[in-house]
């Protein structure tokens, strides 16, 4: 007990350390973490050594991952992954199959030997689903079109790497593996995922809403939903994996008026678990032979940064969407999984694969979890600078285009439906004809078009997009984007052509009024600000008004 609580002090006393040069350096903190596994797995402390027994860690990581992917599938309902699904189980496959020819015949020209290869390749191929929900989630792009897209393939991703670990499984253990074996674990695949649509829908909403008047025991019962349906999930008898487990699990509660309280009751809990899963990821990692297994892992790796991004890009493309949402989806495969480790470990115990590989997939994992994660954290800067030469992959009829808006002249455009834009519209329901609406959420976009707003899906800092919106002719453009680089594109766009337009835009930090109005802004709105001096005149007044 003692040992397990210095171990926890050191990684959350060097977590916080690396955060602070990682918030300096403006790299992700998911960064720092593991770097920490890096740095606490290659030193002792007091000169007694910690962390030789993994077992304590590990068991605290499969919470992390569980309550992580609960929390994805809460977020995310029965009706908005049928959405994508089809899109997610092509361009899923696709990737699977196009990165792992690719990579094994990289392989065959370093020199790898067929079976080695066909272990790199195997690795090349996934991408890790917890970074990519932990990223996407801090960016708050989890519900955007492109984020939905990436988690449908990242998850067949998961399944995909489940039955390549059930082969090799069997191989280890001396066993062959028959098509029998996958059609049955196909078959139970398909008959769990029923069940949790049949729960969701009938059942697990009026029991969630029996309870709701105590949140402790929602919260409670939600955290024993969540592990026993993500532990029978990764039991013998089914033999899917925990992340799959717990992902099913917050699907089945996604329809409940009451999961957004579970989302908010559970997500400090999953960041404490999370940040040892991705310290313990840091530990697994060991770096042997590294002076002859560099150049192989920077040529891999390139091939991952660069590579698997372009196959997505490709396909999605293909499948008729904006050369900006392919792009985006791309630089969620911009890494190997936690998945590559384990097979080409398990590669290395059955002697298939030498420890000189297993280190350089290793290094391999390294640069591509840092490099990827800044790409993704930034991947609207990098955009910003490239998106003239992906318009060339971009189809002239694609999938995302929102009906034609009939010819509006000084109108109202409202930039961004969150709890803001949704006030703003609610102002204008007795006069719809006057206003147009743009969100880059297609569920919001849907909801809007049933209530009869005039809508625009997209970003709006694409040129097409402004122009379905009509900005140029506008009376008043308020955009309630919380990011900074976002509005100053929209303001610098519109303002150079059209100045009598008047932009009002929101500053979600305090810092960001002066660059704002620097570049034209009429008028910079700070909710929080704003909120607090209506709230002190009240009270000044004696005119708040308290109700149970």
């Amino acid at each position: 007990m003692e040992t397990i609580f210095i171990e926890l002090t050191i990684i959350f006393v060097c977590t916080s350390i690396l955060s602070l040069v990682m918030q300096t350096l403006k790299l992700p903190t998911i960064l720092a973490y593991i770097f920490t596994g890096l740095l606490i797995g290659s030193i002792s402390v007091l000169g007694q050594d910690y962390f030789t027994d993994e077992v304590g860690l590990e068991a605290l990581s499969k919470i992390g991952i569980t309550l992580l992917l609960f929390i994805l599938g809460l977020e995310m309902k029965v009706g908005e992954l049928r959405s994508v699904g089809k899109v997610a189980l092509i361009t899923g496959i696709g990737q699977i199959v196009f990165t792992s020819l690719i990579g094994y015949g990289l392989a065959l020209l370093l020199g790898y030997e067929s079976r080695e290869s066909l272990y790199i390749a195997i690795a090349l191929t996934f991408s890790s689903t917890i970074v990519i929900v932990k990223l996407l989630s801090d960016k708050h792009d989890l519900n955007s079109l492109y984020g939905k897209i990436s988690i449908g393939f990242l998850l067949i991703q998961d399944f995909v790497a489940i039955l390549a670990l059930l082969l090799l499984n069997g191989l280890a253990a001396g066993e062959s593996v028959s098509i029998v074996t996958i059609i049955v674990m196909l078959a139970k695949a398909a008959l769990v995922f029923a069940i949790v649509i049949f729960l969701s829908q009938k059942i697990l909403p009026t029991i969630i809403h029996s309870i709701s008047h105590s949140l402790e025991l929602l919260f409670s019962f939600s955290l024993a939903w969540a592990f026993g349906v993500a532990l029978l999930v990764s039991s013998d008898a089914i033999g899917l994996s925990i992340e799959i487990g717990g992902f099913l699990a917050g699907l089945a509660l996604a329809n409940a008026v009451e999961s957004l309280q579970i989302v908010s009751k559970i997500r400090t809990l999953r960041d404490f678990f999370i940040i040892i899963f991705f310290v313990h990821l840091g530990l697994s990692l060991h770096l042997d032979n590294i002076s002859e297994s560099i150049g192989p892992a920077i040529f891999f790796s390139l091939f991952v940064l660069i590579g698997n991004p372009i196959i997505v890009l490709f396909l999605l493309t293909g499948l008729r969407f904006k050369a900006k949402t392919a792009f985006m989806s791309g630089l969620t495969v911009a890494q190997i999984s936690e998945f590559s480790l384990i097979v080409i470990f398990l590669g290395k115990d059955l002697g298939h694969v030498t420890e000189q590989t297993a280190s350089m997939i290793t290094l391999v994992g390294i640069f591509t979890f840092a490099i990827s994660s800044y790409m993704i954290m930034n991947s609207d800067l990098i955009y910003k600078y490239i998106h003239h030469h992906l318009k060339h992959f971009e189809r002239k009829s694609v999938n995302e285009q929102a009906p034609q808006l009939k010819e509006m002249n000084k109108h109202v455009v409202v930039i961004g439906i969150d709890q803001m834009g949704t006030a703003i519209l609610k102002e204008y329901k007795n006069k719809k004809d006057e206003i147009v609406a743009v969100d880059f959420n297609p569920d919001v976009v849907n909801r809007l078009k049933e209530d009869g707003y005039n809508v625009v899906f997209g970003d709006i800092t694409e040129s097409d997009v402004m122009g379905e919106a009509n900005l140029g002719s506008a009376k008043t453009i308020i955009s309630t984007l919380p990011t900074l680089e976002d509005n100053l594109i929209l303001i610098q766009s519109i303002k150079r052509n059209h100045p009598e337009v008047q932009i009002i835009v929101n500053a979600e930090r305090k810092e960001y009024r002066k660059a704002l109005l620097e570049a034209g802004a009429d008028m910079v709105i700070a909710p929080f600000e704003l909120a607090g001096q209506m709230l002190s005149r009240l009270v000044a007044h004696d005119e708040l008004e308290i109700r149970d």
